[in-house]
């Protein structure tokens, strides 16, 4: 799908980012120092190595290139005791830049942030 504004073109596509590795660390909001972690895109599937101890997967996940090769990205992992994980970021220049929000039961627990370069 291809969507044009007056300003740039974005593609939409779910597989942008496939067979790419990031890593980084995750960071709870005001912290210095957080969880190392490497995020994989691969198969239209994304995977947090810091969420694996606590049960979540690897999930779906979209993207949207925008301006000057920028991919924005969405996807949801899941755990069976800690809930959901609602992940939204940008790709730039092998930089990742994004957040996670924590649901359990549809309430929203907490943010954190996630900076990575690529692998």
């Amino acid at each position: 799908m291809t969507i044009t504004t007056a300003m740039n073109t974005m593609n939409t596509e779910t597989t942008l980012l496939d067979g790419r590795r990031f890593d980084g660390i995750v960071l709870e909001r005001g912290k210095t120092s957080g969880d190392a972690d490497t995020l994989t895109f691969e198969g239209g599937r994304f995977r947090s190595s810091a969420c694996d101890r606590y049960g979540y997967g690897d999930g779906p996940y979209t993207t949207t290139a925008v301006y000057l090769g920028d991919v924005v990205f969405e996807a949801e992992t899941m755990s069976p005791k800690h809930g959901r994980l609602r992940w939204h970021g940008i790709v730039r220049n092998g930089r990742l830049d994004g957040t996670l929000t924590m649901l359990r039961d549809g309430v929203v627990l907490g943010e954190k942030w996630v900076i990575a370069g690529e692998v």
